[in-house]
């Protein structure tokens, strides 16, 4: 199916749009958050019935890789074949992360990113200043994220193993998975897009997305994501497609649309090949999420481990 691009200035003039500036009060820090309610949480927690826990995330990535050219570092301070000079019993180690780029699992706070020097709310970018981010930072989800989860796998109605770098998804193909899934994206949802990237790097091995690409969303899917008023939205990429295929300013302009406009989060980079197993041969695409950010005070990101909940 032909499916016609937005140019650039229909990006630029959809923004508004999509905008949830003010929906909450001018002093708003949690964004779409706010659309997860306590009687969200209880009615996800109603679709627990077996127990089963599945986690989404990557293992932290300490080894150099084409798409992971800064891997987190882990250094052991006692190990035990050493012992140690005061005579201490045990282990301890030391990992430094840098959670954002195309490895580490982690949530994007929405001072992450920025349009026209301004971000969420219109609070002003100058507000994350080398002590941190001091509106919007990642702390602000520091109770978790908790709510339904619903999982839309696109290389299962495209009958396909994985999409290939660079390969865009379309609202057509969120609505042929909630059709395939028996589920349909509401307010307060967390939606969850599997790509197959994990199956395909698996088999293949890492890329430089830089010069390969990811497959993802075409930012031609923003209103649709915003009039279902999702929570947040995650993953086995980085949500957007790469390249955009548009220029500088709108490198990821799906990271636009729900950081800055919508105020929903992104997780991004998780692992969704065991989940997608287990929703396929159940039948369940819904499930209770959890995830719960380091409090990093003033963070633009957090590593995460989130947890669907069968």
């Amino acid at each position: 199916m032909a499916r016609k691009r937005m140019t650039e200035s229909e990006i630029v003039e959809m923004f508004p749009r999509i905008s949830n500036w003010g929906r909450w009060g001018k002093d708003d820090q949690r964004g779409a958050l706010n659309f997860i309610t306590d009687a969200h949480r209880t009615a996800a927690a109603r679709l627990v019935r077996t127990g089963e826990s599945i986690s989404l995330s990557r293992p932290i990535a300490t080894e150099p890789a084409p798409d992971n050219p800064r891997p987190s570092t882990h250094l052991m301070i006692r190990a035990g074949h050493l012992g140690h000079p005061l005579g201490l019993q045990g282990s301890a180690d030391y990992f430094s992360i840098a959670a954002h780029g195309f490895s580490e699992t982690h949530l994007d706070a929405l001072c992450h990113y920025f349009w026209d020097n301004r971000m969420y709310n219109g609070f002003p970018a100058a507000e994350v200043n080398f002590q941190g981010a001091q509106r919007c930072g990642v702390e602000v989800a520091r109770s978790g994220i908790i709510g339904r989860g619903i999982l839309l796998d696109i290389p299962k109605i495209r009958s396909v193993e994985w999409l290939e770098p660079g390969e865009a998804i379309f609202t057509d193909d969120l609505e042929a998975a909630e059709r395939d899934h028996k589920v349909r994206a509401a307010e307060g949802d967390i939606v969850l897009i599997r790509t197959g990237r994990t199956k395909r790097r698996a088999s293949k091995g890492g890329w430089n997305v830089f010069t390969e690409g990811l497959p993802g969303l075409d930012v031609s899917c923003m209103p649709w994501i915003f009039e279902r008023r999702i929570a947040m939205l995650g993953s086995d990429a980085v949500s957007d497609v790469m390249p955009s295929g548009y220029g500088h300013g709108l490198d990821l302009p799906v990271h636009t649309s729900t950081l800055v406009w919508m105020g929903v989060y992104l997780l991004d980079n998780a692992d969704f090949e065991t989940l997608a197993a287990h929703c396929a041969r159940t039948g369940r695409y819904e499930f209770m999420f959890m995830l719960a950010p380091l409090v990093l005070m003033h963070g633009t990101a957090s590593p995460s481990n989130p947890i669907a909940l069968f």
